[in-house]
């Protein structure tokens, strides 16, 4: 089956959102690297994410990567007021 890896990357980043965490003011954002790893490898590739071929469990957002993730799980997931 074929699938749109660039759709894919935007879902899991938003996702990524979800579990991301500030160590100390002044750190950068960390999330859990517990998805698929192509699709990790894919966007760290595009430098949103840190390597995810390490010893740790998480990973590091990018400045771009935190802002597009937190942007897009807006777009995605976040309910309209009414």
């Amino acid at each position: 089956m074929e699938y749109d890896e660039d759709k894919v990357d935007d879902v899991t980043l938003a996702l990524m959102y979800l579990v991301t965490w500030k160590e100390k003011k002044g750190f950068s954002w960390s999330a859990w690297k517990s998805f698929d790893w192509d699709t990790m490898d894919r966007l760290h590739q595009k430098g949103l994410i840190s390597n995810p071929k390490s010893k740790a469990k998480s990973v590091i957002l990018s400045d771009e990567g935190f802002q597009r993730a937190e942007r897009l799980f807006h777009e995605m997931f976040v309910k309209e007021e009414r």
